[in-house]
């Protein structure tokens, strides 16, 4: 039998990964120190880099319209239609910025299915194809300011593509890795998934303004030879594994725990709140405080604080336990939103700015912090019903289930913040409603994690989740 070989390099006689056509592995043994040191790490590595790559290109195109409609507008002073012919109103703007979020919720778990189902080289492929479709879309909708609204909403809905690429990505690197690393692994794909959203946000308005004038579909037709890039390094170097198997029984027994609906209730006020915040912040910068030049220039910051510390939630939740950590960061956004109601009503844009870094951070940290408690509140589980080794197996398995579960609910989060703002601006002309809410719901998310997680006699609170 010939050598395997893996990207042109020579493995040890003594491992067969047992390749075939399509690039599909048939032999994968991770939790085979053996099989792990000798080829599987340098495979495993080589897939993490070409997913994070794409899901980074998905989570831009996710968030592409969150910049695009600062200049589909209408000018805040006169109502006037903006630069680029467009005379749209606040919660308009709103809108285009909650529907992407709402569509990538949705998209999420029939994407982590996709994986088994294609193989995860084969869907990153599609999937980062598909993206190509909300681009050009973009791209022809913005070039004409007759373009009604209606046609806008639908061609921003597509951008939802790039919403359901996380799903995928965190299923089929989730198939690559043992145990003992998975949660390295996982965290710098999702890391560099939503460093995609700061991205967008800081590119865009200088690829839109190069070389003079003002040209919006370029932001579209930017992200399109990306899409193909990432489809092409895909195909090239991404492999397909044989026991990437679905499990539907997995979610469907996951979704039978209360605390997989608490853990996905309060995801939407970390994961889901940091997504509607990035994707609203830039319009909220240019309307509340008629300074589109900052919303084009610095509203990048909050999603990149986010992004960088969600690492740092994982973190401190290994140090003082995710419910602790969790708590702390709800209690930290109720504070952001309150000052940040402060500053809407004094019209002060340095503490506005600053309430929104907290909230931000506080959101990051919490998305680390919560992803780290699913994982111990079903071991606690297995141990409960037996903490046999079958058992621990099974809560597992039912813990990846719920997994997929919190991450699509809690997404949901982003279509939710977006037009929270909108209606508050529609009904009082103003967001201070919508802060006021988010202010309360903040505290209550706090007030749930306590009692199921903290409080003295709650049966999680002896692990700190």
């Amino acid at each position: 039998m010939a050598t395997p070989t893996v990207v042109g390099t020579s493995l040890p006689a003594d491992v067969d990964l047992r390749e075939r056509s399509g690039r599909w592995i048939d032999h994968w043994e991770p939790e085979d120190p053996s099989f792990w040191n000798a080829v599987g790490r340098r495979v495993a590595l080589k897939n993490l880099v070409f997913s994070i790559f794409a899901e980074h290109i998905g989570f831009s195109v996710w968030l592409l319209w969150s910049i695009v409609v600062v200049k589909l507008g209408a000018d805040p002073k006169t109502g006037a239609p903006g630069p680029a012919g467009f005379a749209l109103s606040v919660d308009q703007q709103l809108w285009l910025t909650a529907v992407p979020s709402g569509v990538g919720a949705f998209l999420r778990i029939p994407y982590t299915y996709a994986v088994p189902k294609f193989g995860g080289r084969n869907w990153t492929i599609i999937s980062a194809l598909l993206l190509i479709i909300p681009c050009g879309l973009l791209a022809w909708a913005v070039g004409d300011p007759s373009t009604s609204y209606t046609t806008l909403l639908l061609v921003a809905a597509t951008a939802g593509f790039g919403g359901g690429n996380f799903a995928s990505s965190m299923a089929n690197i989730s198939f690559f890795y043992p145990e003992r690393e998975k949660g390295w692994a996982l965290g710098l794909n999702a890391a560099g998934g939503n460093i995609g959203v700061a991205v967008v946000q800081k590119v865009i308005p200088l690829v839109i303004v190069a070389g003079g004038g003002l040209a919006l579909a370029r932001a579209g037709l930017f992200y399109i030879p990306l899409a193909v890039i990432a489809a092409v390094c895909a195909f090239l170097f991404m492999d397909n594994l044989t026991h990437a198997k679905a499990d539907p029984q997995a979610t469907h027994d996951g979704a039978k725990h209360a605390h997989t609906w608490i853990m996905a209730f309060l995801y939407i006020g970390t994961f889901g709140s940091f997504i509607g915040y990035s994707a609203a912040f830039p319009t909220l910068l240019k309307n509340v405080y008629l300074r589109p030049d900052i919303a084009l220039t610095w509203g990048f910051l909050g999603a990149l604080v986010g992004s960088l510390s969600r690492p740092l939630g994982g973190r401190l939740s290994d140090r003082f336990g995710g419910a602790r950590v969790t708590a702390v960061a709800f209690a930290l956004m109720s504070v952001g939103a309150f000052v940040a109601l402060g500053s809407v009503s004094s019209k002060n844009l340095p503490l506005f700015f600053a309430s929104f870094m907290l909230l931000f951070v506080c959101t990051g940290i919490g998305n680390g912090s919560t992803y780290r408690m699913i994982p111990a509140i079903f071991r606690a589980m297995g141990e409960d019903a037996g903490g046999t080794r079958d058992h621990m197996l099974e809560y597992k398995r039912q813990a990846a289930g719920a997994i997929g579960i919190v991450s699509a609910v809690g997404a949901f989060g982003g279509f939710i913040v977006p037009i929270a703002y909108a209606q508050a601006n529609k009904a009082f002309g103003n967001i201070k409603p919508a802060l006021w809410f988010y202010g309360f719901f903040f505290i209550l998310m706090l007030a749930v994690t306590w009692w199921s997680y903290l409080r003295k006699g709650a049966r999680m609170s002896s692990i700190g989740a």
